[in-house]
């Protein structure tokens, strides 16, 4: 294979992504270093600059990969069902994200730092599958809902959107936030990724 394809061109960044989603599953993204991530590729660490310029562009990648299958996973949903109630979609919509657990944590904690380091052509790279997985799920409710008028659709995505950015913090705790919880007298409901979805986009729905 030319040295300078795009298969191993593709190769290579995909093996660096995968790297730096295995470091991201015990350390957090302040911790997480080139080198850690460099260390766990099979070529030089100095090799990665070749493909990314900073660490927040590959969490960017990663990221972007996220909203790919997740977008993927919306746009099957008009594909396999021919209609949804309204406590069907939400519930279908809310296992699409409970699998979804690194980009929402991303979100939640990094996405400022990912976009500011990051050049303009990867910010648009990630930015345009961003815009196809709203446009996805844009779909699912003309679909599901066609009775729901446009500017219900709009604002039901801007919405939602918005409250990806804090569905990890309030349904994934430390046991250190837990002590904290506790020693604050503040009660934890104890809600996963699905349950608060499902019921937010219940009640985002039209009732009818």
């Amino acid at each position: 294979m030319p040295r300078g394809s795009a298969e191993r061109t593709h190769s290579r960044k995909e093996e660096i992504i995968q790297a730096c989603a295995c470091l991201y599953q015990t350390m957090s993204f302040r911790e997480i270093t080139l080198k850690e991530i460099g260390e766990k590729t099979t070529f030089t660490r100095t090799s990665i600059y070749n493909y990314f310029h900073t660490k927040e562009e590959i969490f960017l990648a990663l990221l972007q990969q996220e909203y790919e299958t997740w977008g993927e996973d919306l746009a099957a949903l008009p594909e396999t069902h021919t209609a949804l109630t309204a406590e069907e979609f939400a519930g279908a919509l809310a296992r699409t994200l409970e699998k979804r657990t690194c980009m929402l944590k991303l979100l939640s904690m990094n996405l400022y730092d990912m976009e500011a380091n990051s050049r303009l052509e990867n910010l648009v790279a990630f930015k345009k599958v961003y815009a196809r997985a709203m446009a996805a799920l844009a779909r699912c409710l003309e679909t599901f809902f066609p009775a729901m008028a446009g500017e219900d659709r709009q604002a039901f995505l801007y919405a939602f959107f918005p409250f990806l950015f804090g569905v990890y913090p309030y349904t994934t705790a430390t046991e250190k936030q837990r002590q904290a919880m506790d020693l604050a007298g503040v009660s934890d409901p104890g809600y996963s990724i699905y349950t608060i979805t499902k019921s937010l986009v219940i009640k985002l729905l039209p009732s009818k």
